[in-house]
């Protein structure tokens, strides 16, 4: 008798899960507390869909290189159906500096440094569609999980199903695999321990908050050229970032910390928000000429967690396999929230061949510890780095040691000129960015060091072609320039 599985939880996570499974000839029923799509437009999606359970649901996504690869490789409809809903592919090329595309010559691999970018609805809604097509899945829409249905054997806390609520009617709902895809907002982490389940985890605030405003070119006009001023960006106070998207739509996604709290109270009004845009070169030749088709949509309380589902080797719960933010979920920053999903639902797949319940748990997650920790730890240092650099952006009297000064000096004086002037240390950079490789394996290539260092040795005069132009006003002027204060922040640290 085949395996009754449940995925609660309709979202990519769930979608990469159930994609996954279904591939292996696995039935699967989906738990989803949300109505399903309209059955229209991509835009009629973005404007109408109602997911409650999705919060970051109208903020810009993009698919990163590894996630693209996956799709390509194991769904090539999925993929022409994306295409067809006006999704966006971005090669590698598309990301040189004018002075890299000159000489570009592509190499065996670029294309596999292809990012996917569109509207988060319209990659749901075309997965969902496509889902919803393949044999042995099932959805069942607003079903909202209640609770989990557990029992011992021999000593072992395993869930044997989840509590299901429908129309205001509760019913038991048994299942031999239960994956949690509920997203950070889960409560199935909380309940296992309340069984007894004794699970662990580790976490560290992000120290930031998103911002994030859609726009539409007018009508047949073609995007802003690249140019040399990128298109993301790190002011140290701000960070900013473009994301093209499906017909003819964008967005734009401002970053604040969250020390800087008098701008992260004004960003969220669209008068403010889009002022900041006209000041920053990368992004106002973008907004220029567009019209804001949203308001602007605002995510905070951002937490980097990993739950230990195994402890000495042992799994702390048998036949729950939690996945995407439900166990693993870091910054935002770089996207990789939905890639780490559908790694993940790889390695659900193949833990699911074993035939021992014990074995899976176990096998699962080595694998996710294998595949994605580093990136994990990767992440949480970078986050406290510049929860650091936030702090003393907005303490006039900081003044910096000899090792922050040579930091800074390594990473815009050596990393950057690099970067943007030798094609193969960007190629190698990038594919550890897009979790082709391994997070930093390009920084422990001799070759790349040498690289480095010779471009810091030749010094900021005859590196100043490979210099991005100043990417926007520093913090007191934009402050000011918004009728914001520039001490207010600093004065409220000194007193508290």
């Amino acid at each position: 008798m085949a395996e009754r599985i449940l995925v609660v939880g309709g979202g990519i996570a769930g979608l990469s899960a159930v994609l996954a499974l279904a591939r292996a000839g696995r039935e699967v029923t989906v738990l989803e507390r949300d109505p399903p799509p309209p059955d229209s437009s991509a835009d009629e999606a973005f404007e109408a869909w109602e997911r409650k359970g999705v919060g970051h649901l109208r903020h810009s996504h993009a698919f990163l290189a590894r996630l693209h690869m996956l799709i390509r490789d194991n769904y090539p409809e999925l993929m022409n159906d994306l295409l067809a809903a006006g999704c966006r592919e971005i090669v590698f090329a598309d990301n040189l500096s004018p002075m890299l595309r000159q000489h570009y010559v592509p190499a065996p691999g670029d294309e596999d440094m292809t990012i996917l970018t569109s509207r988060r609805t319209t990659l749901e809604l075309v997965m969902r569609r496509y889902a919803g097509r393949q044999p042995g899945i099932r959805f069942e829409t607003g079903a909202l999980v209640r609770g989990l249905l557990t029992e011992r054997q021999e000593g072992r806390l395993r869930v044997t199903g989840v509590t299901v609520e429908r129309n205001g009617e509760r019913q038991d709902w048994p299942a031999d695999i239960v994956i949690d895809a509920a997203g950070k907002n889960s409560q199935m982490i909380e309940w296992l321990n309340e069984a007894g389940a004794g699970i662990t985890e580790e976490d560290a605030r992000a120290g930031i908050l998103y911002f994030t405003r859609h726009y539409r070119l007018p009508g047949g006009a073609s995007e802003p050229e690249r140019g040399k001023v990128p298109g993301a960006g790190d002011l140290g106070f701000i960070k900013y970032g473009v994301f093209p998207a499906d017909n003819g739509c964008f967005s734009i996604t401002l970053a604040v910390p969250e020390i800087e709290i008098e701008l992260r109270k004004a960003v969220v009004r669209p008068e403010i928000f889009d002022r900041i845009c006209a000041q920053l070169p990368g992004i106002a030749r973008w907004t220029a000429t567009a019209e804001p088709v949203s308001r602007v949509f605002g995510m905070g309380e951002l937490i980097s967690r990993w739950r230990h589902m195994t402890a000495n080797g042992e799994p702390r719960a048998l036949g729950f396999f939690p996945i995407g933010d439900s166990v693993i979920r870091t910054n935002p920053l770089y996207g990789r929230g939905c890639s780490f999903a559908a790694i993940a639902a790889e390695a659900l797949r193949d833990a699911l061949d074993l035939p021992d319940a014990a074995a899976r748990a176990v096998y699962y997650h080595k694998r996710l510890a294998e595949d994605l920790r580093q990136y994990y730890d990767d992440m949480v240092k970078q986050d406290l780095a510049a929860t650091r650099r936030a702090r003393n952006a907005i303490d006039p009297d900081y003044r910096p040691g000899l090792k922050a000064r040579v930091i800074k000096s390594f990473a815009e004086d050596a990393i950057t000129p690099a970067l943007r002037g030798d094609v193969e240390l960007l190629r190698a950079f990038m594919r550890a960015f897009h979790m082709v490789d391994r997070p930093n394996l390009w920084l422990r290539n001799p070759r790349n060091i040498a690289k480095i260092l010779l471009a810091w040795m030749r010094g900021k005069r005859r590196n100043a072609a490979f210099y991005p132009p100043k990417l926007g006003p520093d913090r007191a002027e934009m402050m000011t320039s918004l009728g914001l204060s520039p001490t207010a922040d600093a004065e409220r640290l000194k007193a508290a």
